[in-house]
This record gives C-alpha cells, structure tokens and sequence, in this order.
C-alpha cells in the first residue's frame, strides 16, 4: 500500500509541474502576442477611438489572465510543498529522509517566485510599451 501511495504523490506532482508550465507559457505566449497586437494598432489608436477602446480591452484581457495564473501558481506552489512534506513524512517513516534533502522546499519556493516575477514583467511591458509608443 505504501507503494501505491509515493507513486499517487509522485505523480501528483508531476500532474502539479505540468499544470505550472501551461499556466506560465499561456501567460507568457498571450502577453507577447498582445503587446504585438497592441504595438502594431498604436499609430491607428492616435486617429481612431475604437482602436484605442479595442487596446484597453487588450490590457484588460492581459491584467485577466495574469491574475489567473498568479493565483494558480501560488496554489501549485502551496500543492508542491504538501505533497513534497508529505514524501519527507512518508521517508521519515520508512527511515530513507536522509536521501531527500529539505532544503529542496526552499529552491521550489524560490522558482516559483522567478516564475510568477516573470509572469508579471512580461504582462507590465505588454501593457505599458504600445502606450508609450503611442
């Protein structure tokens, strides 16, 4: 039964880590798509009003789905450290922790910090560059 349990975590992490990387490329793939929208529909939105409102809804779209997937990050990263203490318990027990070593929890901590920091610079720059090109 222990078996059928490390490999329900396991592959519950790794569910976890594939479910993070969807998150960060969608935000990253819409945030450059929409600052290349945005940049090119900048001379257009100096004449054209539509143009402009069609812009903010852009940005709107953008703020959207970065919220989304900074929550969902957070909440990846709140799963990855249950289930990883949940391992350490499990080789606690069966007196194998000294092959995991803890301080892992802190690197995790940091790469999704660099994951979400990246999610927000490349929102803020696909929303602010077609606003100061224009």
């Amino acid at each position: 039964m222990l078996a059928h349990v490390h490999n329900h975590i396991t592959s519950e992490l790794q569910q976890n880590t594939r479910t993070d990387i969807i998150f960060i490329l969608t935000s990253i793939f819409l945030n450059l798509i929409t600052l290349a929208v945005n940049s090119g529909m900048v001379e257009k939105s100096r004449t054209d009003a539509s143009s402009l409102a069609v812009m903010f809804v852009f940005v709107s779209l953008i703020v959207l789905v970065n919220i989304v997937v900074i929550i969902g990050l957070v909440k990846g990263r709140q799963t990855r450290i249950k289930l990883v203490n949940g391992l350490i318990a499990m080789y606690k027990d069966q007196n194998v922790a000294k092959y995991y070593d803890e301080s892992l929890l802190g690197n995790y901590n940091i790469r999704y910090n660099l994951f979400i920091l990246v999610v927000v610079c490349t929102g803020v720059i696909a929303t602010i560059v077609p606003f100061i090109m224009r």
